[in-house]
């Protein structure tokens, strides 16, 4: 049999836009992964292909049902996650495509700086709040802290957090291999499920990562206990060394990506 060379060309315009509005779902699925809205965007995905289904085959009754449930719950669904839709879009413009990149080496001395600094601030219960930007620019929050420009170091983190030091509320930003600015406020966590006996640190460092890829790294001055904030949730730091591989498999590009699946399960 032989197409129409119209016919075929349609056929490949209708294969592209599909693969591009995909393409396009895939990366708001990813923003919303971990929040309320990532089950309903789902659901969404599979009522999309039923309508689809639906068409090519002539079925009447269920295209009918499914276009007026688009039309009418899509506006609810907006109304209902109106949090993570905004946090998602807050995402989205943050994010750029050349990010500072550091070498294994620079990243395997920054996190010993880090561990250091985190662990001696944690033996003697000295509350500290480390946010550590990835793809997603942090410019908001360092500027609205003071601009230190300086090198990570053990002894420089330790000093800023320290009760005597002027910058030690707030938090800490680092891009790259340094310490752009300290005292930054961040945006404290929404989410109702957080007990409402968490911190404001906690919630600071929450908050952050609902709305930013960071990697948020905060030592409690109550127990003085060690963890991460990714993704929304809470990071245990057992120890040390378990601390240092942590950010190491999070923070080496070839990395990264398998130590997210692996906490995502």
């Amino acid at each position: 049999m032989i197409f129409p060379i119209g016919s075929i060309a349609q056929i490949a315009k209708s294969l592209i836009e599909i693969m591009i509005l995909w393409a396009v779902y895939y990366r708001v699925l990813l923003f919303f992964e971990g929040t309320r809205a990532f089950q309903v965007l789902k659901g969404i995905a599979y009522l999309t292909i039923a309508l689809l289904v639906s068409q090519v085959c002539g079925f009447e009754v269920l295209n009918w049902l499914l276009k007026n449930f688009f039309s009418i719950w899509i506006i609810v669904i907006v109304v209902i996650f109106q949090h993570e839709l905004r946090s998602g879009l807050a995402r989205l413009g943050q994010q750029h495509l050349f990010s500072i990149s550091l070498g294994e080496v620079e990243i395997k001395k920054l996190i010993e700086e880090i561990a250091d600094a985190v662990y001696r601030l944690s033996k003697y219960k000295i509350g500290c709040l480390i946010a550590l930007e990835r793809e997603m620019k942090l410019s908001l929050y360092i500027e609205s802290g003071v601009a230190l420009d300086a090198k990570v170091s053990s002894p420089l983190v330790q000093s800023l957090f320290m009760n005597t030091s002027p910058l030690h509320d707030g938090g800490m930003v680092i891009r790259g291999e340094r310490i752009e600015a300290s005292s930054c406020l961040f945006p404290l966590s929404e989410n109702p499920s957080v007990s409402k006996t968490v911190g404001t640190r906690h919630r600071a460092a929450l908050g952050l990562s609902e709305q930013t890829d960071a990697l948020i790294v905060l030592v409690s001055e109550q127990s003085g206990d060690v963890s991460l904030a990714f993704e929304g949730r809470f990071i245990q730091a057992y120890n040390q060394e378990h601390f240092v591989n942590l950010l190491r498999e999070l923070l080496v590009p070839a990395k990264a990506k398998k130590q997210e699946n692996r906490l995502r399960r």
